[in-house]
């Protein structure tokens, strides 16, 4: 919120309170993407409601949103509706819980990494539902999203453009819009491929650059500033040899992600080289328990685990 005044309750928000220009948003989902997404829609100066299954998650926005004890409390009367969960069976059964609460003209704006099979699967639900749907998923990690300044991949209907624009403005730097509903999901399925690869490719440069004896740091300082650099090189490789895996984009969402990648391509036809590689990889970190660290975390299967110097 813009000010000190406490947020409304759904009971207590007029008609007149609401526009195209302002809409009242409830936000499902307050893990590390929501939450400071969430954050961001209400400083644009949004009504904003929040519901989380783990209500812990939630109470840090009680700042500046109102904080919901149910799903159908937070969709009453709301004129754009945002689901960032884990995956399509949690967006589905928090949106199960709606039914009957949704407002007649509300926007679901489904934001979520789901797939092509659960998109066009919540897409489904929406037309269930009686609920206009935008498939829009986001590139970027936790900081993009602190910042603002995720890329959204919308997808969807051309006249509800304007009325989630106020919401997706909040969330990032840009909205790209790809095509017809389920193009967001699956344009970010390759987005993620890359990420993906980009990580593990670091991850392996740098343990053989330490097993044939060299610094591993001196790849870093070879790429840095060439053509064959990205910042992700830097930051993730860097993370990798200070060992600092703090969550930004778990590696246990990595393997489900790549379980979606590989499953999109199965049913497309397409032979992917790298990324079933990529997930028996990430498959291998998490289960040697390292799957709510970073996706940087993949470094330490080279490093023989946790308890083996890191060079």
């Amino acid at each position: 919120m813009t000010d000190q005044t406490p947020p409304a309750t759904p009971s207590e928000q007029s008609p007149s309170e609401s526009s195209p220009q302002r809409p009242v948003v409830a936000f499902l989902g307050t893990g590390t993407m929501g939450a400071p997404m969430a954050r961001n829609v209400a400083a644009a100066g949004l009504e904003t409601r929040v519901w989380n299954r783990t209500a812990a998650k939630a109470e840090p926005l009680a700042d500046v949103a109102t904080v919901c004890g149910g799903v159908a409390e937070a969709v009453d009367g709301a004129d754009v509706v945002v689901t960032m969960l884990y995956d399509a069976d949690s967006v589905a059964a928090t949106m199960e819980e709606a039914r009957g609460s949704l407002a007649p003209d509300a926007v679901w704006v489904q934001q979520s990494t789901v797939g092509v099979e659960g998109s066009d699967r919540l897409a489904a639900l929406a037309t269930d539902l009686g609920v206009a749907y935008l498939d829009a998923p986001v590139l970027g990690t936790k900081e993009p999203a602190e910042k603002g300044a995720l890329v959204v991949l919308a997808s969807g209907p051309e006249e509800l453009r304007e009325r989630v624009a106020p919401v997706l403005d909040a969330v990032g730097s840009r909205t790209t819009w790809v095509g017809p509903v389920g193009a967001g999901s699956r344009l970010k399925l390759a987005a993620n491929a890359w990420v993906l690869s980009v990580v593990q490719g670091v991850a392996d440069s740098l343990t053989l650059a330490r097993e044939l004896g060299v610094d591993p740091r001196a790849f870093l300082d070879a790429v840095s500033g060439g053509a064959l650099d990205a910042p992700y090189v830097q930051l993730k490789g860097a993370a990798m040899l200070d060992g600092e895996h703090d969550a930004s984009f778990a590696l246990s969402g990595g393997v489900k992600d790549a379980g979606l990648i590989l499953d999109a391509a199965r049913d497309a036809g397409v032979d992917l080289s790298l990324v079933p590689g990529l997930h028996d990889r990430m498959r291998a970190a998490d289960q040697a328990g390292y799957g709510d660290l970073d996706l940087s975390a993949t470094y330490l299967l080279g490093l023989g685990g946790p308890d083996r110097p890191q060079a």
